[in-house]
């Protein structure tokens, strides 16, 4: 009964958005901004629009190429110029597109092998094309996994890398987002309309530190024992075939070409509950 009722409070709960990512370069940092843009696809304007790309066409990405966390970058959406650093190379600021030749050349001097940066305006390059729409994790949640490690909160942000991060929910709360298998679930953000779709299974790179790539030994097992042993009563364990999984991958349902802003209200839709 005390669980049935902390689902029912936490089903009825309204968080806040508190923390917008976008990441311009797929593997590349995030850029926190104040609002973003729902494009007509269901990602956020900017977000991993470029992606570092080898001369066979595949995306060069943190998950087969480590080296790419050691690269510190920030991106300014309004100029749409890139800055990249990084141990060995000169650090240098590049304008796309019309240095765009320069940028790859020194990404391709940083790795060893010649690259090119592709754009994808309308979509971008996300992992989970079958769910194109911003990722959503709450504070809580992610403190908790800080305090599974013994790490700040900021280098775990850095290491999921959530488009959207709400407030005011505890813990796990987004794990309401989505229902049983077979099932997604409606929220709003503000007033776009976006479903949940599945608990986002995690790759390598949240095991390695987001600014040397150290690998932290067995962080994936004691990651899942932690999430399996403090799943909430919400969450759907069907759609858990293994436990290292955190933050929610989306679609948008209505509301492309709305703007998503900082402190909007993030809340089931009526009938998802």
């Amino acid at each position: 009964m005390d669980e049935l009722r902390a689902e029912h409070a936490v089903l009825g709960c309204v968080g806040r958005l508190g923390r917008i990512s976008v990441f311009p370069v797929k593997s590349l940092d995030g850029e926190m901004v104040g609002q973003a843009r729902l494009l007509a696809a269901g990602s956020l304007e900017y977000d991993r629009r470029y992606a570092i790309v080898d001369m066979q066409g595949s995306v060069v990405n943190a998950k087969g190429t480590e080296r790419i966390q050691l690269i510190r970058s920030r991106f300014d959406l309004k100029q749409g110029s890139l800055s990249l650093a990084a141990p060995g190379m000169p650090a240098q600021s590049f304008s796309l597109p019309s240095q765009q030749a320069a940028a790859e050349a020194w990404l391709s001097r940083y790795f060893g092998f010649d690259v090119r940066l592709e754009e994808d305006v309308q979509h971008g390059f996300p992992d989970d094309n079958s769910a194109l729409g911003p990722t959503v994790v709450s504070t809580a949640t992610l403190q908790e996994v800080a305090r599974w490690f013994d790490l700040d909160l900021d280098e775990v942000r850095r290491r999921f890398r959530a488009n959207l991060e709400v407030e005011d929910v505890p813990a796990f709360w987004e794990d309401c987002l989505y229902g049983p298998a077979g099932q997604t679930r409606r929220f709003l953000v503000g007033e776009a309309v976006l479903e949940g779709t599945n608990p986002c299974q995690r790759c390598v790179v949240p095991s390695r530190s987001a600014r040397d790539a150290r690998p932290w030994p067995g962080f994936s097992r004691h990651f899942a024992e932690q999430r399996a042993a403090t799943l909430p009563p919400w969450a759907p364990r069907d759609r858990f075939d293994h436990y290292y999984r955190l933050a929610v991958n989306t679609r948008l349902c209505s509301g492309a070409g709305s703007v998503l802003r900082v402190g909007d209200s993030v809340r089931l839709a009526e009938g998802s509950t």
